[in-house]
């Protein structure tokens, strides 16, 4: 028997259908290994003047071509902004191709849905609020193979948000942001 658990309301269902729409895309061709790469990384707020903050997550990369790859993405990140008095958390789900012209290196781009929450200091009087927004996002990384079915992958992302309204203070929020990570790719 096969079950799956949904969280309630529309972003439970938009997260589910993104998963399963985007998982299609990753199937790959006869002969090509599907990748699942656990990762841990660093992201910074690109207007935010914070430090760089820790993030996870869990990347599902096939081959759609011999020279393009495909990638469904699902991170989590925190940003505090405003001296403390705003915390930012973001789930993205992203789907990404990359042209990867020789087998070590890879570039190119994609889009996310991004799951965000604005989480206020209690002292502020306003309330959290929790957002989806679209996103695009340009990137490259490099696998450096371990073995026939692993490799240290290793990638960077620059991600472009439209601005958001910062209710602190009377101007806008540049969510935008770059994100590396370090993952192990295990290929089956």
């Amino acid at each position: 028997m096969f079950s799956i658990t949904v969280l309630p309301g529309k972003p439970g269902r938009a997260v589910l259908g993104a998963i399963v729409v985007l998982a299609a895309l990753v199937r790959p061709p006869i002969g090509h290994a599907t990748e699942i790469i656990p990762s841990i990384g660093w992201s910074k707020s690109v207007h935010g003047g914070d430090d760089a903050r820790v993030l996870g997550g869990v990347a599902f990369r096939g081959h759609l071509l011999p020279l393009v790859k495909t990638e469904v993405g699902l991170a989590y990140r925190s940003d505090a902004r405003n001296d403390g008095n705003l915390k930012v958390r973001m789930w993205p789900v992203t789907a990404s191709a990359y042209l990867a012209p020789v087998p070590m290196l890879y570039a190119g781009a994609g889009v996310g849905w991004y799951h965000t929450t604005f989480d206020y200091a209690s002292g502020a009087g306003i309330p959290d609020e929790t957002k989806e927004e679209f996103g695009v996002h340009l990137g490259g990384g490099m696998e450096i193979p371990l073995g026939p079915a692993a490799a240290v992958d290793l990638n960077g992302r620059y991600v472009m948000m439209r601005d958001q309204r910062d209710r602190l203070v009377p101007e806008k929020l540049d969510p935008d942001f770059w994100m590396t990570s370090l993952g192990l790719a295990l290929k089956f």
